[in-house]
């Protein structure tokens, strides 16, 4: 029987900001429809990963291949239509209307001179309905909070239409629903088939979507493999050098059990 290919595959990665190694040699096959969630400390080369992943970094040694193709020869066109990325630093400039700011997610998918038609508006509307945001869609982009626009941009993310979409750390600004309402979205969208890659300083939320998670650690991965095999007391302690314990509990709604991961310092 044959077995797809890897949508991205990694081999021997790496990756330097001047004289400092970030990416050491990392090596990641990710499938398509699948939610793989990358959790490491701060600076452990988790952002640098999805850049290069997306083409924005170019890999100094090694390949980062997308469906089989060097994300590095294809054109910001190509890459804007099979690459979807929502980032934290992301600082509005002029007050557009959300709507708009939603709209400029078809650019790759429209020509060079060509205008948004009635089919992209009807997109642009049902992506901000789908991420709870319909209700500002005429306010202006620089008058929400950081939430608000976190939610708008993944809003314009998903017009885009993408094969893949980068994560990182999509709910770092949100307050508790709405984090709740950005990873049942991000769940969806891998049911419906799109790939998902993000990354997170929540251990709970790799056991929540109970896809794959990948440790990393000073530019390496330490384990890689189903969030349940992975997100353990001994790698996670190892990832943070710090003690953690994960408890699993029974769930209310019937469908087995869940790990609630606790960390405290001896």
């Amino acid at each position: 029987m044959a077995v797809d290919a890897p949508l991205v595959r990694i081999r021997a990665a790496t990756f330097s900001y001047g004289q400092r190694e970030v990416l050491k040699g990392v090596d990641l096959d990710i499938d398509r429809g699948e939610v793989l969630s990358i959790l490491g400390p701060n600076g452990c080369g988790k952002t640098t990963l999805l850049r290069c992943i997306g083409g924005a970094l170019a890999v100094s040694g090694g390949s980062v291949r997308l469906r089989d193709v060097d994300v590095g020869s294809l054109s910001a066109a190509d890459r804007a239509r099979t690459i979807g990325f929502l980032f934290q630093d992301h600082t509005p400039t002029f007050p557009f209307a959300v709507r708009d700011i939603v709209i400029m997610g078809r650019s790759p998918h429209l020509g060079v001179f060509a205008s948004p038609g009635r089919v992209d508006f009807v997109m642009a509307d049902d992506a901000l309905d789908r991420v709870g945001m319909a209700h500002v869609r005429n306010r202006p982009y620089t008058q929400l909070s950081g939430g608000e626009r976190q939610l708008v941009l993944l809003a314009r993310t998903l017009v885009q239409k993408p094969d893949v979409i980068l994560l990182d750390e999509p709910t770092a600004h949100l307050d508790f629903r709405n984090q709740v309402l950005t990873l049942q979205i991000v769940r969806s969208l891998a049911a419906d088939g799109m790939t998902m890659v993000m990354t997170t300083h929540d251990p709970n939320h790799a056991l929540w979507f109970r896809g794959r998670a990948a440790l990393m650690k000073e530019g390496r991965f330490v384990a890689v493999g189903p969030a349940s095999d992975v997100v353990t007391d001994t790698n996670l302690s190892t990832t943070y050098d710090t003690d953690v314990r994960v408890f699993v509990v029974p769930r209310h709604d019937g469908t087995g059990q869940s790990a609630i991961c606790s960390a405290w310092h001896s």
